[in-house]
Parts: C-alpha cells; sequence; structure tokens
C-alpha cells in the first residue's frame, strides 16, 4: 500500500531532459566506468572480509568473544554518559546557585 501512495504522491515519470547523442554517449560511458568500479570494489571488500576472517580465526577471536566485546564497550559508554550527565546537571545546578548568589549580592551593593 505504502509503495502506490508513494508512486501516486510522486506523480507520472518526467521523460529525461532533452541532451545531445554525445551527451547521452559520454553519460553511458560514465555509468559503464562506475559499475565498473563498484563491482571492482564489491571483490576487494569481499577478499578484505576474507582476510579478516583468516585473521581472527588465527587469533582465536570467535563471533561469541567479539558478542561479550560489544557488551562490555556498550556497558562502559552507558556508564560514562550516565556519570557525564550527572555531573552535567550538578554543574548546571552550581551555577544557577552561583548566579543567585551573586545577583542578591549585587542588589545589596545597589541598595
Amino acid at each position: 500500500e505504502m509503495g502506490e501512495d508513494a508512486v501516486t504522491a510522486v506523480g507520472p515519470p518526467t521523460s529525461p531532459p532533452a541532451m545531445s547523442e554525445e551527451e547521452q554517449l559520454e553519460l553511458q560511458e560514465e555509468l559503464i566506468k562506475v559499475e565498473d568500479e563498484i563491482q571492482t570494489l564489491s571483490q576487494v571488500l569481499a577478499a578484505k572480509e576474507k582476510q579478516l576472517a583468516d585473521i581472527k580465526r588465527k587469533l582465536g577471536i570467535t563471533p561469541l568473544n567479539e558478542l561479550r566485546q560489544n557488551i562490555s564497550r556498550t556497558w562502559q559508554y552507558r556508564r560514562t554518559s550516565e556519570t557525564l550527565s550527572q555531573a552535567s546537571l550538578k554543574a548546571t545546578a552550581a551555577f544557577s546557585s552561583v548566579g543567585s548568589v551573586l545577583s542578591r549580592k549585587l542588589e545589596d551593593v545597589r541598595s
């Protein structure tokens, strides 16, 4: 349903802007070049992922070990975030207090 709504909202397809035959050929060449680059990058990525898996296997790093490390990092991040949040609240309260005291002192001096 959502797909149909999106198509209806966008409207009918528009025709591509008018281009010369030379521009079309240029774009076709660029398209082929970009597709080739994507294919090459995909192959390089697959090779690197295989290399990564081999290194991890040699080091004895298992998916379970990685999961444990990720959970540990997440837990440390949450504790750090909570600590910083509490410190921020305390600092805000302290600055507010100092502001109030200074304000009262200035009023006393004016009087």
